[in-house]
């Protein structure tokens, strides 16, 4: 059974889990959600472990930490849960997935009396040539214990890599890639999924053939939760920026490996999205030119794109 623990910050309550991450929902003026937390760890334990054990996905709890080693750190290493987030730029509502933090975001509808959350997983998604379309969908379909059918296209790559083709058609089982539960999208021009995972050290990464793969415990509580015909919104942001009170704070993630060229002056992406962030919700109609900002912190962040929110607003007293 997960525990949850609850806080005050700023103002309102978010609701913390072991094993996945449930936040109240805060207002539509605030961007920003989340804590983040550190653990040691001993030398039996890899960053995959303790990734899996956060409900964090690989490559986020990488980038947030990397000096450590990923499959031998020092007994007693601090290990940084990156458990922050910006919400991001899309309706808040249904499912969000971000590619490029290759995390979702969940907000269920709001019963009377109750508070609205967000919930928050890691998923793997599509490879480089096998991209997870953008766009906005909807779940209409769900089955538990799903027999998977390998797409053509899947069959030809594995061909020509010299790989085995998978069988015409795998039941369910220990064997099936799908796992224990799967999702149907209703993205024209393919059959893209979120299921479960066989292979659960995948998830956080760019490993499937377009669909979205969670960890096993997720997808199984998450499929619960979500009616068909929910909404799905896939976005492509690597720059995120949002509001806590009155402090502006950013996260940034690599690129996807396709956009590359299009960031290749990463800066200067930045600075243009921080100027249009403070145009469209600056609230005081301020550009970057007349925002006070920490500009070390942001050349750092620059720098690193470690997934985490840094706040690079100064205090203007």
């Amino acid at each position: 059974m997960c525990r949850f623990t609850f806080y005050l910050l700023c103002g309102f309550f978010y609701l913390s889990s072991t094993c996945a991450e449930t936040w109240i929902l805060p207002p539509p003026s605030i961007d920003v959600f989340g804590q983040i937390k550190s653990v040691q760890i001993s030398r039996e334990e890899t960053l995959l472990d303790i990734a899996r054990r956060y409900d964090i996905g690989q490559i986020e709890i990488l980038l947030a930490n990397p000096t450590v080693d990923r499959w031998l750190p020092e007994d007693g290493a601090t290990v940084v849960l990156p458990s922050r987030y910006i919400i991001p730029n899309a309706e808040r509502s249904g499912l969000v997935l971000n590619l490029p933090e290759m995390r979702i975001y969940y907000f269920p509808d709001t019963k009377k009396g109750e508070k609205p959350e967000v919930i928050t997983y890691p998923v793997g998604i599509g490879r480089m040539d096998w991209v997870t379309p953008l766009g906005v969908s909807k779940i209409v379909e769900k089955k538990k214990d799903p027999t998977w059918i390998p797409p053509k296209s899947l069959q030809l790559d594995r061909i020509a890599n010299g790989e085995q083709p998978y069988p015409s058609i795998v039941p369910p089982g220990p064997t099936n890639p799908l796992g224990r539960h799967a999702m149907r999208l209703s993205i024209p021009g393919g059959s893209y999924l979120i299921h479960g995972t066989i292979k659960p050290f995948g998830v956080g990464m760019r490993v499937s053939s377009g669909c979205i793969r969670m960890y096993p415990e997720d997808i199984e509580k998450l499929f619960d939760k979500i009616p068909v015909g929910t909404k799905v919104q896939v976005v492509n942001q690597p720059i995120k920026l949002g509001w806590l009170l009155d402090s502006l704070f950013i996260e940034l993630h690599p690129p996807l490996e396709e956009d590359e060229s299009k960031y290749a002056d990463y800066g200067n992406m930045v600075v243009n999205a921080i100027n249009d962030f403070l145009a469209t919700r600056g609230n005081r109609g301020k550009l970057l030119s007349d925002f006070k900002i920490d500009e070390e912190a942001l050349r750092q962040a620059i720098r690193e794109k470690s997934g985490v929110p840094v706040m690079i607003s100064l205090s203007e007293s």
